[in-house]
């Protein structure tokens, strides 16, 4: 054996080992859950209100609320994201205050959430005075995955060839032109990536909303995006941390129904960027 082959042998057994390292703990995780959280999905815990001091009755407000604060979070960050994207890329020039602002949003996407919820607290509570409100907390989740947005959907633009934009000036279409009709449908799927990204983050986030929008107990759904709303994150914290005697399979079940609705979330942009890739011609 040749040490080009030995080396290569080598490489492969630790990239095996390391994605063995990220699946096998993830595969657990997920196992333990569904096998503890599954004697407790019935009928009437997904469509129920809590019960008996949320140690009975189901999650409905809590889902129905995280649902409405993930679509107002995408509502407000993917076309403010998608446009900051496209100057970024295509209209702004390469100098030293564009890369500051570029590296500056990569680094905002590290930001804990905490901060951003400290943030919206003091921005969209207290200063706008939304109060605590689908609405303050939608936005402060709609900031808080804008820079993932921004990010994926730049590095998406700017893999589209460049003779691609040659060739369209070419033919003497402006520079707008290019960029709607050759430019962003070739970079649909990368934007979708992000936005699934942002999806995943913004459903499982706790502590933003725990400072703008999320109540301890509602029985009603909310009536406007200025009303406060259960959410399901905030919902398996208190249950499992303020109140006591809250049967396992109850929190199990909650961290489950949180898991299948991001991945549905998630499996639905996934199926729209893939019949988006499939209409690509390179």
């Amino acid at each position: 054996m040749s040490n080009a082959e030995r080396t290569q042998k080598i490489a492969f057994f630790f990239i095996f080992l390391a994605a063995f390292l990220i699946v096998v703990p993830v595969g657990l995780i997920v196992a333990i859950i569904i096998q503890k959280g599954l004697p407790a999905i019935t009928w009437q815990f997904l469509t129920d209100v809590p019960r008996q001091g949320m140690r009975a009755g189901g999650i409905f407000p809590a889902i129905v609320g995280t649902v409405y604060l993930v679509i107002g979070a995408i509502i407000f960050a993917l076309p403010i994201g998608v446009m900051a994207a496209i100057y970024l890329s295509e209209y702004a020039r390469d100098n030293f205050l564009t890369r500051m602002i570029k590296l500056a949003i990569v680094n905002l996407a590290g930001v804990p959430s905490v901060v951003y919820g400290l943030f919206g607290l003091a921005l969209f509570v207290v200063f706008f005075k939304f109060g605590a409100s689908i609405l303050s907390g939608s936005l402060t989740l709609g900031i808080m995955i804008l820079p993932i947005i921004i990010t994926t959907s730049r590095e998406a633009l700017e893999s589209v060839p460049h003779s691609f934009r040659e060739a369209s000036c070419s033919l003497g279409a402006s520079k707008w032109q290019t960029v709607r009709y050759i430019i962003l449908p070739n970079s649909i799927a990368g934007i979708l990536t992000g936005t699934i990204l942002g999806i995943g983050r913004a459903a499982g986030e706790t502590a933003p909303i725990l400072f703008t929008v999320a109540a301890f107990y509602l029985p009603q759904l909310p009536q406007s995006i200025f009303d406060q709303a259960m959410a399901l994150p905030y919902h398996l914290y208190v249950i499992s941390t303020q109140v006591p005697n809250v049967d396992e399979k109850i929190r199990y079940g909650t961290a489950l129904v949180l898991l299948a609705l991001v991945l549905f979330m998630n499996l639905v942009a996934i199926i729209i960027r893939y019949k988006f890739r499939k209409q690509k011609k390179w």
